[in-house]
């Protein structure tokens, strides 16, 4: 059976309830990260690295609620980066969680928490 070609992930998929302002949260930190805008439609965005990519989607399908990571599902995102990185989420409105100093969690204004591994 063939292995995956360039990673473990071809790709995350978020649902968020505002894509104008997950947009604005996480483009400065993919960026950041290195990734570059691969699509973009109407009510999604998306953003490559290597062979894999992360989706954010206003979807029409998306059921009230919000995000609540400490519920059945994604808890948090964990990725490979830098305090560049970290900067770019913090003048981009992300909350600092926690910050251990290998590693930092930080939560968007919907609820999603990012953790960049700096080390």
């Amino acid at each position: 059976m063939p292995g995956p070609s360039g990673g473990l992930f071809h790709h995350v998929e978020l649902w968020v309830d505002d894509l104008t302002v997950a947009a604005e949260q996480w483009a400065p930190v993919l960026l950041a990260l290195g990734c570059v805008p691969f699509q973009q439609w109407e009510a999604g965005r998306s953003w490559r690295l290597g062979d894999g990519y992360l989706v954010i989607e206003q979807s029409p399908a998306l059921r009230p609620g919000g995000h609540d990571r400490l519920r059945a599902g994604l808890n948090h995102l964990a990725v490979h980066g830098s305090r560049a990185a970290v900067g770019a989420a913090l003048a981009a409105g992300w909350t600092l969680r926690v910050d251990t100093g290998e590693t930092v969690h930080l939560v968007d204004r919907q609820g999603f928490e990012l953790e960049v591994v700096c080390g």
